[in-house]
């Protein structure tokens, strides 16, 4: 409990202008005022859509947290107003000046600090200069990294001893080194950053330089999901970090919380009454996959094809999260048809675009996933105690696959053999029979599939624990709070 006499800890958090790096970084902030912090959220007009409705139940709540918006130099570095984001519709050319925005952004996010006199940051890993400016204005930074410790962690063994550099091809296995388990992998599954230097080498060994500079770092993981890659970060990074997750779980504990986060519509209720939620509420328990491959994927209609006829050739009823494709009419009219013949048929519910995720994932009728292995979707599908097929494309999804499949062994892999760009297609197809082998694995009742389902169940239960008082995370958000303050009355 806050002392009479205390001060109130004042905070900045800045989030990434990236869906997927705004949503956790957010609930994070949340999760501060919660625990009676003072919080500034600096985003600009076009992000903070994502979750000013979450910022405002809050408020209402009586909680000390507000949004401070800066405009985005659009029309500086020759964008359309909107444009001000590293999303699936954000056109390839137009990623250079969203960084260039982000850039001239600089000075003005760093008076801001001065003029909103915060008692310490927390900034996103790709903003690695705030650690300078915090330091000038001698309060601590905290750094906020969107993925696993596993990811990191073998990301860091990858840089330091270059395993890959050993065999003789791209699709020979070796072993990372210098991790708790014998994690095995290819050169095609690495990202290109690791696999041969380029820009995003250098940005990422600043990242890491800014990280050893700052005060600590947080992730949305707890203890008990990845203890022994939680120790051995901190052993090789010789910094401080607290797991403080799941945020999601912790912060979105009712339904108001879960439909306002993210892109949630105003007028939904009725309408969801009437789709997605009267559709998975006619269906038996366990019955039915949710499939969904993150904000930012895009895939070549040769693909959707295969998943479509995979999905179909299942037997199980599913929910799929689809994206209208601006660069290829062809995909659009394909799936089109293919959900009228699933409506029909009242197997399959295809969602355009943005989807209620945390509502959809709790509901009984959900079976298990089909994802791409994003960091948030991992822990929340943990969070509910769903096993996944698990599907990698880029980021660090390979090294969170390596989790859930290997370290865990709560999912089943469809396959995937080849990492690629955020914003590309790729080469590789994963084929219907590929698909439709990891589903049936996952659904159909096997020896394996109730050892699976028995194994995330009870990582749900440590999740819950987690955040309740007393746990892991709780304990550590308690102790990160009281380091803040014994620095803040230091200064007095």
């Amino acid at each position: 409990m806050e002392k009479e006499n205390e001060p109130k800890l004042k905070s900045i958090f800045l989030p990434f202008l990236s869906t997927s790096h705004i949503i956790p970084l957010v609930d994070m902030a949340r999760l501060f005022a919660l625990h009676n912090v003072d919080v500034t959220i600096i985003s600009t007009k076009h992000n903070s859509t994502i979750f000013q409705n979450s910022i405002n139940l809050d408020s209402s709540r009586g909680r000390s947290i507000r949004t401070h918006i800066i405009e985005f130099p659009a029309s500086k570095v020759g964008l359309p107003i909107g444009i001000e984001a590293f999303n699936v519709n954000t056109p390839k050319e137009m990623i250079p000046k969203v960084y260039m925005g982000l850039y001239i952004l600089q000075p003005e996010i760093e008076s801001l600090f001065e003029t909103l006199q915060p008692d310490f940051i927390v900034t996103d890993m790709f903003f690695p200069w705030s650690a300078d400016a915090a330091k000038k204005l001698g309060i601590p930074r905290i750094m906020f990294h969107g993925a696993s410790y596993l990811a990191r962690s073998a990301a860091h063994s990858v840089e330091q001893f270059a395993p890959h550099l050993n065999v003789e091809s791209d699709t020979e296995k070796f072993v990372i080194p210098d991790l708790p388990d014998k994690l095995e992998m290819t050169r095609l599954q690495l990202p290109d950053w690791l696999r041969s230097p380029n820009q995003y080498t250098e940005l990422m060994e600043v990242i890491k330089e800014s990280e050893r500079k700052s005060f600590g770092s947080v992730f949305n993981s707890f203890y008990e999901l990845e203890s022994d890659y939680y120790d051995h970060y901190k052993k090789v990074m010789g910094t401080k970090s607290w797991g403080l997750g799941p945020v999601s779980l912790w912060v979105n504990q009712d339904d108001s919380d879960k439909a306002a986060r993210g892109y949630a519509k105003k007028e939904q209720g009725e309408k969801e009454e009437e789709g997605w939620l009267k559709w998975l509420n006619s269906k038996p328990e366990s019955s039915v996959l949710y499939v969904s491959f993150g904000s930012m994927n895009k895939f070549p209609y040769s693909q959707l094809v295969e998943i479509a006829h995979a999905l179909e050739d299942s037997g199980h009823n599913f929910i799929w999260v689809v994206r209208k494709n601006e660069q290829n009419g062809e995909s659009d009219v394909f799936l089109e048809e293919f959900e009228k013949r699933m409506k029909e048929s009242g197997k399959g519910f295809l969602i355009w675009g943005w989807a209620p995720q945390l509502l959809i994932l709790e509901n009984p009728a959900i079976g298990g996933l089909v994802s791409h292995c994003g960091w948030n979707t991992v822990v929340e599908s943990v969070n509910v105690g769903l096993p996944t097929v698990t599907w990698p494309l880029f980021a660090e999804h390979f090294f969170n696959e390596k989790l859930v499949v290997d370290v865990l062994k709560i999912g089943v892999p469809v396959g995937a053999k080849e990492w690629r760009n955020w914003n590309e297609f790729g080469s590789e197809v994963v084929k219907r029979e590929d698909i439709g082998n990891a589903i049936r694995l996952m659904m159909d009742g096997g020896e394996e599939e109730v050892a699976m389902r028995k194994r995330v169940k009870e990582l749900s239960v440590e999740a819950k624990k987690a955040v309740q008082v007393g746990g892991s995370s709780y304990n550590n958000m308690v102790e990160l709070i009281l380091e803040l303050k014994a620095i803040k009355l230091a200064k007095v």
